[in-house]
């Protein structure tokens, strides 16, 4: 525990240090925010990105395509998705540019059970030991590796590395760690998996409400319907509810699994032209959600294709 404060420690200095431009030179293996590179929007989901804070203890680690995020405590560290296959060790390089241990990373979060979210988890585990944390839905695919017929697009994804021994975790439930508190939020549709997270992050004497709201798209194989209740019982209620549940969230800073549907280059960055705190951004992200699944219905309703 003396030797994770120390290394925590000093890795908050260094970056103080960097952040002042003092003594960059000396350091190479952490940017400078002058050299970021800016991500594009619609980039590759294995395009490397910078490492980057978000707000106080909440870091960005993924890559230009997928979030992966980092949230730090002198007590143990929690990361929240593993991006792709090949992406987890760019997300490894980036813990490690910040100045953090991978073996300091006590758990290991999923928003949902695909492979351009969970697929580098499996790599992520091993590496650094953590325990992966899923809603039960998802905890069993990860397992196995492979999606069944309750995911919307399941002949239409690949299967991922499996996961070993997830630990189930249910709707409202918070998981602690030290200083650290997370907390779950069941919203499926995109997945019956689907699971959003909502935490506390602090600079100075001012907390923020963080959200990393999972994907609410309304995409599927050729298949799936949503509205075919006879197979797929109580899902379009249950999508609906979510709608509602993201809208509700205390949210002033939102992040998504893929940063451009919550627009993160423009508010984050060295070309950041938005605001990076919005009140309203989880009720905007669930209206535009909730128009798109109704016109998703609308084209089930009419016998037009997905």
């Amino acid at each position: 525990m003396r030797i994770l404060r120390l290394r925590y420690g000093l890795s908050l200095f260094l970056l103080a240090l960097i952040a002042s431009g003092a003594h960059a030179e000396s350091l190479p293996e952490v940017p400078a925010p002058a050299d970021t590179k800016a991500c594009a929007t619609d980039a590759d989901w294995n395009e490397p990105a910078q490492p980057r804070r978000i707000y106080g203890n909440t870091w960005y680690v993924g890559t230009c395509g997928i979030s992966a995020i980092l949230i730090t405590s002198p007590e143990g560290h929690m990361l929240i998705d593993g991006a792709t296959e090949k992406a987890a060790p760019l997300i490894e390089k980036n813990i490690r540019t910040l100045g953090f241990d991978l073996k300091d990373i006590r758990y290991i979060l999923n928003s949902h059970e695909h492979l351009d979210h969970a697929g580098g988890i499996a790599q992520l585990q091993r590496d650094s030991g953590a325990t992966v944390v899923a809603r039960g839905p998802a905890a069993a695919i990860l397992e196995r590796g492979k999606s069944d017929r309750s995911d919307p697009q399941y002949l239409s994804v690949d299967p991922f590395p499996p996961v070993a021994s997830v630990r189930r975790i249910v709707d409202g439930e918070t998981l602690a760690l030290g200083s650290l508190s997370l907390t779950a939020h069941a919203t499926p549709g995109h997945t019956q998996g689907s699971t959003s997270w909502t935490w506390k992050s602090c600079e100075s004497d001012r907390c923020l409400g963080i959200v990393y709201a999972d994907s609410l798209s309304a995409f599927s194989d050729k298949v799936y319907r949503y509205s075919d209740e006879a197979r797929h019982p109580g899902v379009l209620a249950a999508f609906r509810k979510t709608l509602v549940t993201v809208a509700e969230l205390p949210c002033d800073i939102l992040i998504t699994p893929h940063p451009d549907a919550s627009n993160l280059w423009s508010r984050l960055g060295p070309q950041a032209t938005a605001p990076l705190i919005d009140p309203a951004a989880c009720r905007r992200y669930s209206a535009t959600a909730s128009r798109n699944l109704d016109a998703r219905i609308t084209k089930e309703s009419a016998g037009s294709p997905p």
